[in-house]
């Protein structure tokens, strides 16, 4: 029977990014996914007609500018277009706008607060610090803070020069950044509720925590560095839908000669005398390979696929204990035409931009009590686009693809799953919500799609269906992640490694990861390194 070179578990965009690498590599690769098509949660489903549904991750921003370059992701049809700015629908009827160009912006925020209008400069400032900050480690591999290697001494003497050259304020500032809830960073700028509702949504978009958290600071941050044609901060989408991103690297791994196995989901990690030594798919054969990759979250890893003998009884305790809880639910509409919303000028450019129906801290508190309490947000956080206004591709002429992205939606409900009225229920209250702003916008629903977070782990397999793979929390970041001294995705098995975003540094469409992991095996197999190294900021 072949042995492989290696075998990467999991067609998302990190297993497929860590197996392009190991490919181009000279290395004989399986990639195995347990669906009939790939990609993960990064996916473009067709479910109605001819309308496509980016139906679990939505915008691109995050992904890394020096993976997209070293793979050429281009040749292989990738396209991301930016989009801009976000409203936030007010109960009174008026509407706050955040706008692209600046002074356009500016005259927005002033007519609430001329006080949070000139804040906002200092709190761009301050932000963009900590972005720039964090945005040189993400294409690396955190160093082991109790190691004596002399690769992990120069790691830390980089962090730590860098931590110094911000000054001794900053420094301070800093460390508070890391721990504060993004309610507390906001009230250091800003004086006016909806605009501080407006950035909060940052925080608390994919993690169970409220805007009163500590940690939701950093998860506001996460979502700012990411960047589009060298905008940092700018999101955007990838034509044809997000499953564009996973189908541009597959064709990258693939032209490097690596082996795509759709339909073949893992039942079991094999492990022989201490080491990996292939996989035992759920359809009864058995794949073998000299390494195994996972690019699953560590949970399913390590409790689902593996036999806890097989692992250090403290290693599989931090595992069950690791936070990766489910929160967040999607909504996926196929509309007849474009909603109008009468509290928009006509012609609006904000119809382009994210759109939100919360206008106060307190409701957004509120809404995540619901979750703490065991059931969705009554008066959920949405965060709502109409990707078609900037990609047609995904509809018919004349018609429309909406995505809401909804905070909060537990994986279970009271400790167990979902009902099919309960689905239902979940569904209309997002409707209603968007309805109370567009009177016509029922009427054009021709089709829907509601996922819960137990629909997302069920079809993809990720823990409670968690967007992160994980909490973004200082004790789940760096060094952390996901366990204290396996934060570098090697594990305790020999031949094992780990490549999904339960390593550093984290969820989002960024492919860190699996290139970070795919770095980390080719030292340890003596071959050449074909990862690139971050490029850094200007």
């Amino acid at each position: 029977m072949k042995t492989y070179d290696a075998i990467v578990v999991g067609a998302g965009h990190n297993g497929l990014t860590n197996a392009a690498f190991l490919a181009r590599a000279g290395l004989d690769v399986v990639c195995v996914e347990k669906n009939d098509y790939i990609g993960g949660a990064t996916v473009s489903r067709n479910l109605y007609k001819d309308w496509w549904y980016s139906n679990c991750s939505y915008v691109c921003s995050l992904l890394r500018p020096e993976i997209y370059r070293e793979l050429q992701l281009h040749k292989h049809g990738l396209q991301v277009t930016p989009y801009g700015g976000s409203v936030q629908f007010m109960e009174n009827g008026d509407y706050y706008g955040s706008y692209q160009d600046s002074e356009v912006a500016y005259r927005e925020m002033a007519r609430f607060s001329r006080h949070d209008a000139d804040a906002y400069k200092t709190y761009s400032a301050d932000t963009m610090r900590q972005c720039r900050f964090i945005r040189d480690f993400l294409l690396s591999t955190a160093p082991d803070p109790t190691s004596f290697k002399p690769r992990d001494l120069m790691e830390l003497a980089r962090i730590g020069g860098k931590f110094m050259d911000m000054g001794e304020d900053r420094m301070y500032e800093t460390i508070r950044f890391w721990t504060m809830s993004v309610a507390e960073y906001l009230d250091e700028y800003f004086e006016t509720d909806v605009i501080k509702t407006a950035f909060s949504g940052s925080g608390i978009i994919g993690t169970a925590l409220g805007i009163h958290s500590p940690g939701t600071a950093y998860v506001l941050l996460h979502h700012y560095m990411g960047d589009v044609d060298g905008n940092v901060g700018s999101w955007g989408f990838a034509r044809g839908g997000t499953g564009s991103v996973a189908k541009a690297i597959a064709g990258a791994y693939q032209a490097a000669g690596g082996e795509l196995r759709t339909e073949s989901g893992v039942d079991r990690i094999i492990v022989k005398n201490g080491k990996a030594a292939g996989v035992a798919l759920e359809n009864g054969d058995e794949i073998h390979g000299r390494i195994v990759v996972s690019a699953m979250d560590v949970k399913r890893t390590f409790l689902t696929c593996m036999d806890k003998s097989d692992l250090p009884e403290k290693f599989h305790r931090r595992v069950e204990n690791f936070k990766i809880r489910g929160s967040s639910g999607k909504v996926n509409i196929a509309l007849d035409g474009l909603p109008t919303f009468p509290a928009l000028p006509e012609g609006s450019t904000l119809y382009h931009s994210d759109m939100h129906f919360i206008d106060s801290m307190e409701r957004m508190e509120r809404a995540y009590d619901d979750w703490k309490a065991g059931t969705w947000s009554q008066d959920p956080y949405i965060d709502m686009l109409i990707p078609t206004l900037n990609d047609p591709t995904m509809a018919p002429p004349g018609k429309h693809f909406m995505s809401c992205f909804v905070q909060y939606c537990p994986h279970q409900i009271d400790g167990r799953r979902w009902t099919q009225e309960e689905k239902d229920a979940f569904g209309q209250t997002v409707i209603n919500q968007i309805a109370n702003y567009s009177p016509d916008f029922k009427d054009l629903i021709l089709h829907m799609e509601v996922r819960t977070p137990q629909d997302i782990e069920d079809e993809i397999g990720i823990t409670e269906g968690n967007i992160f793979h994980g909490e973004l929390t200082m004790d789940q970041l760096l060094f952390n992640r996901p366990v204290p001294g396996y934060a570098q995705y090697r594990s305790p098995v020999e031949g094992l490694y780990m490549c999904g975003s339960s390593n550093h540094p984290g969820g989002g469409i960024m492919a860190a990861p699996g290139a970070n992991a795919a770095r980390e095996i080719l030292a340890d197999l003596k071959r050449p390194n074909t990862v690139p190294e971050n490029w850094g900021d200007d």
